[in-house]
């Protein structure tokens, strides 16, 4: 079987330099789709064994933050990634937009409470990176927030991903490993995935015209995800950005990245007491001896 797809090309662990137009969104490194089907079904087997490590040492979590633009995969990449993996183990948090009582906390308070408990993979679909990419597209969305004055200058864009940087950093020292997955889309190929949603009846939900209205913003929003990914990219936190145009080879480099982050904790399985050994034995006997 060919070797798992390479990470070091869409790994970022430090942001000086970095450059988004410096990543191609359609890069495949060679790699065609049956042997990536292939790939894709070792991958979810090994991240699957290595889930239940997680789970039953009890002392890590992972954290995964997908962000995209609209049409990038990031539904299909959840499904696609974690079909092999425990359910009771993995949480997903849909990130809307916020309501009156989030709007009234500082923008990491539900976030937080959304973290991930030791033992258990959170996915964040959406993130408190929002506050950093569409909010700064659109900065009248401030507003909502009743923040003191200075909020949109440059300072306040600094400030807030320096809170993000610490935040995660925070969570790190806690036992939560954060890989966070930026699903790179060329803009030629969502507007082939806009085009097929329209024609196909089923995807029809999938649009709305707000889509347009931000796919207008394009420019602006490949600004704003060049700033936060080169400002909060470090060693503990690395961003990925994976090419987004072929949806399978995306599954792939993302599988791949998750399977990284686990294995770097070098996790065991509790060894059982001569206590628990001997009582298992007995348990063993009377279910032998039964009728």
């Amino acid at each position: 079987m060919s070797k798992p797809v390479p990470l070091k090309p869409y790994r970022i662990t430090d942001g000086a330099g970095f450059r988004l137009r410096n990543h191609d969104p359609a890069d495949r490194r060679g790699v065609d789709a049956a042997a990536g089907e292939a790939l894709l079904a070792s991958g979810i087997e090994r991240l699957a064994a290595l889930q239940s490590k997680l789970f039953v040492e009890g002392r890590h979590a992972l954290l995964v933050v997908l962000q995209a633009m609209d049409a990038a995969g990031k539904d299909g990449t959840i499904k696609h990634v974690m079909t092999g993996v425990n359910p009771q183990g993995v949480q997903v948090t849909a990130f809307k937009s916020p309501g009156p009582d989030s709007l009234a906390h500082d923008f990491l308070w539900r976030v937080h409470a959304a973290a991930p408990r030791r033992g258990m993979i959170g996915i964040f679909n959406r993130s408190h990176y929002e506050e950093v990419l569409i909010c700064r597209v659109h900065p009248e969305m401030l507003e909502a927030q009743h923040l003191p004055d200075g909020s949109g200058s440059a300072a306040f864009w600094r400030q807030r991903l320096g809170d993000i940087a610490n935040f995660e950093a925070y969570l790190g020292r806690q036992g939560t490993t954060i890989v966070k997955v930026f699903l790179h889309l060329s803009n030629a190929e969502q507007r082939r995935r806009f085009l097929a949603r329209l024609e196909t009846p089923k995807k029809l939900w999938k649009f709305s015209a707000a889509d347009l209205r931000e796919r207008e913003r394009w420019d602006d929003y490949q600004d704003a995800y060049e700033a936060a990914i080169a400002a909060t990219a470090s060693k503990q936190a690395p961003w990925y950005v994976v090419p987004a145009d072929h949806k399978w080879y995306a599954h792939l480099v993302v599988v791949e990245a998750l399977i990284h982050a686990l294995e770097r904790l070098d996790m065991r399985v509790p060894e059982l007491s001569a206590e628990e050994t001997s009582r298992l034995a007995d348990a063993r006997k009377i279910l032998e001896s039964s009728d």
